[in-house]
Parts: structure tokens; sequence; C-alpha cells
């Protein structure tokens, strides 16, 4: 039986009938890869991209800032987080693809807020008019406090009943005679309690500022750092775009010759990386030799040098076929001494012959490409699509390349770094 043939089945978990026709099941995942097959092939997969840079300011100015500082009760004169403290708290600390890790971090920003605040003697909560009333004095016995009631709202000589009520209570509480009243009244108790109030003023004007300098003193250390390691790339180091749950970043190839010698051409590989991303290692090799080949006949580079691959940081498992590209610019930089563009990065996977194929997480590699200040990227051209469908504000200030083959993506990564050096 099909679950499509299913009408009615017993749920364990809530212990009552379910009509199926009648229920539409919503799952949320990070990544499906670990989705049961089966399972996956039942589901509607919908995409949805994580929030940049700009939605989470805005997401964070409108809804998480304003709703955290009322809930810690503290007014909107009394602190400030400026846009450069917002921003660092976005890049540096919360970059996954929702907002909940921000309203975290929002949270705990207003906290301590909220504590500075209270040692500084600051309170929020609305100040209490002292009334002065001067009962009539009836006399009790025994000294003991009595309540005397207004009459004159059942008096019938009264036409009006607001004329007879009093301006504060009903009930008036009188006591023994007591001078502790009389003192509240005199010119020095009134300067003592204009002095208090005019205190307390003084302190609730006081301004919390928020920026990027001193985020780390209530936040802690920055989670994330610079992605970009070089500002030249050397010979043999060439900036690939990845995807990642988190969403993208930059990845670097860096490769280097390990030993030299005739017939010792041999490729090693290390970063943790996966089949999939060993396999395109080996095609990227393949490929660097023929091109190699076809444009310096005479360079015995790769068949008299031992290479070593490597993909930081070494800490963190990594595959997938789309650093193919990336893969063979680097070998082909340090097969002929030539460094590639410093402003390029690259994704695209790579075939024997050449071809580039299309890759995944366009846009989230293009936020990654303006995270780490890269004017040019080069995409396979099959997802040209994807990306003329991106918003402006992430299209803005990007030069982006759309290629078919490897030999498009030689002459933007070496000759016209020729031609301007």
């Amino acid at each position: 039986w099909t679950l499509s043939r299913i009408l009615i089945f017993w749920t364990t978990t809530l212990m009552f009938l379910l009509t199926y026709p009648r229920v539409l099941f919503v799952c949320t995942a990070n990544v499906i890869d670990t989705i049961p097959n089966p399972l996956l092939d039942r589901m509607e997969i919908i995409s949805i991209a994580g929030y940049i840079t700009d939605e989470k300011m805005h997401i964070a100015r409108d809804y998480l800032e304003k709703n955290t500082r009322e809930a810690c009760g503290i007014k909107p004169e009394q602190v400030e987080v400026t846009d450069a403290a917002l921003l660092a708290l976005i890049e540096n600390y919360c970059r996954e693809a929702g907002v909940r890790n921000l309203q975290k971090q929002i949270e705990k920003i207003y906290r301590k807020i909220a504590l500075q605040l209270v040692r500084q003697g600051v309170s929020n909560e609305p100040a209490l008019e002292a009334v002065i009333v001067t009962p009539s004095v009836e006399p009790t016995d025994g000294g003991s406090a009595t309540i005397v009631k207004d009459e004159k709202l059942n008096d019938p000589a009264v036409k009006d009943p607001e004329e007879a009520k009093e301006p504060s209570l009903k009930e008036t509480l009188v006591t023994e005679p007591a001078l502790s009243t009389d003192t509240l009244s005199t010119p020095e108790g009134n300067k003592d309690t204009d002095g208090v109030k005019e205190e307390a003023a003084d302190k609730a004007v006081k301004k919390v500022l928020i920026d990027s300098s001193n985020l780390d003193d209530f936040v802690g250390k920055p989670v994330f750092h610079a992605e970009r390691i070089y500002e030249q790339t050397p010979v043999g180091v060439v900036m690939g775009l990845a995807w990642t749950s988190m969403g993208g970043s930059t990845l670097y190839i860096e490769t280097t010759k390990v030993e030299e010698g005739e017939g010792k051409g041999a490729l090693v590989m290390t970063g943790q990386l996966g089949d999939v991303m060993k396999e395109s290692a080996q095609i990227a090799h393949t490929v660097s030799r023929a091109i190699l080949r076809d444009k310096e006949p005479d360079n015995k580079f790769f068949a008299d040098s031992k290479l070593h691959l490597h993909v930081p940081a070494g800490a963190t498992p990594k595959d997938g076929p789309s650093a193919g590209c990336t893969m063979i610019t680097s070998m082909l930089s340090l097969a002929m001494g030539k460094p590639a563009r410093k402003d390029l990065a690259m994704t695209g996977e790579v075939t024997l012959t050449g071809r580039i194929l299309p890759i995944g997480g366009v846009k989230e590699k293009a936020i990654a490409a303006r995270r780490s200040s890269i004017k040019t990227i080069i995409f396979p051209a099959a997802n040209k699509r994807d990306f003329d469908e991106l918003a402006d504000n992430v299209k803005e200030g990007l030069e982006v390349h759309f290629v078919d083959t490897y030999s498009e993506i030689y002459k933007l990564a070496f000759q016209n770094e020729t031609e301007t050096s």
C-alpha cells in the first residue's frame, strides 16, 4: 500500500485518528542528503535561500531589536546600537541562513545593557506621585487607626454627586496625630525630593552606545574571521566559492611542488576531501596536463613533479565537484609560474574534455564573494538563469563571467593578469 491509498491511520504520538487526504505534512531540513530516498521521493522539495546581510539588517532593526528592547524594559533614548555594530554582529557572529542566532545575540546585548542601567541606579518604573492629605482627626480609643467614610454621597441635600466626591479617595486613612505628614510639606522636604527627582532624571538620560569597537564586550570574541587570506594570491593559489549549510563561503585551493625528478609526476591531496572532491582533483590534474602540453609543449612540469594539493581549513570536511575549475587554475598557475588575478573567484565542475558543468548555491556563492570584497566571479554558463533571478542588491557591484569551456577561464585568469601587470 502506498501512502496515498491510506485514508485513515492512527498516530502513535498524537494518539488519535487522522484522515490523510485532509492533512498536509510540512517538513524542514537544513540539508536533504540525510533524508532517506524512499521518503524524499514522496516529498516536493522547496528550496528557500537564506537571508542576505541587508535583509538581516532590516529584520534586526525593525523587529528583533525593538521587541528585545521592550522586553528588557529599556527606553529607546537609553541605548544606541550603531549600524556598524549590527553589521559586525551579522558577519562575525551570525552567518547562518536564518536569524535565530542573531536574535539570541541581540537578547544577550540588551540583557547586559539592562544590567548596566540597573547598576547605575536607573529605573524605568513609572514614578509614584506623593499626595499629602490633611484629614479631620476623630478621637479614637487606644490610638488605633480608623476609617472615616464620606457620607456626603448619601446626603439628599447634595444634588450633584460629583460635588460630593473628594479629589483623592472615597475613604481616608486617619491615624493618631502624627507630625510626619507635616514634614513632607515643609520647604526643606520639597527641596530634598526635587533633588532626588533631578538626580534620577540625570541618570535616566545616560545612553549606552554599542559600536563595532566594544561589541565583543557584550557578545564575546568573533566566531567567524575574514575568509580572505591573501590580498594578492601567490603562484599556485586560487580562490574558489563553496556552498555550506550556513550559506556560501570562499575556498582557497593551494598547490605546491614537493618533489622533482624524471618520471615522478604524482598528486597528493589533503584537507579532509570527500570522494567526489578527490575524483574532481584527479580530473583537474589530467586536464591541467593536457592544457599545459597545448600551451607550452616543452614544459615537463607535470611529468617530473610531485604535487601537493591542499584545501584549507583542514578541520572542515569538504566534498563536491564544483571546485574542479579552481583546481585546474591552481595547478596551471604553479606549472607556468604565473599568479592568477587577485580579484577573481570561480566555481564550476569540469569534465575531462574541459567542459564546465552547472553548480548549485549561486546566490550563496555570490554573497560570499561580496563579503570577501571579490568583484569578478566566474560561473558556468548554465547558471546564468539562476544568477539573473537574484535580487539587484545581491548582483550589485559584481562582474560575472559565464563560461562553457575552461579555455575561457584560462583567458580571464592569466591573460588579463599578464596585460595588467
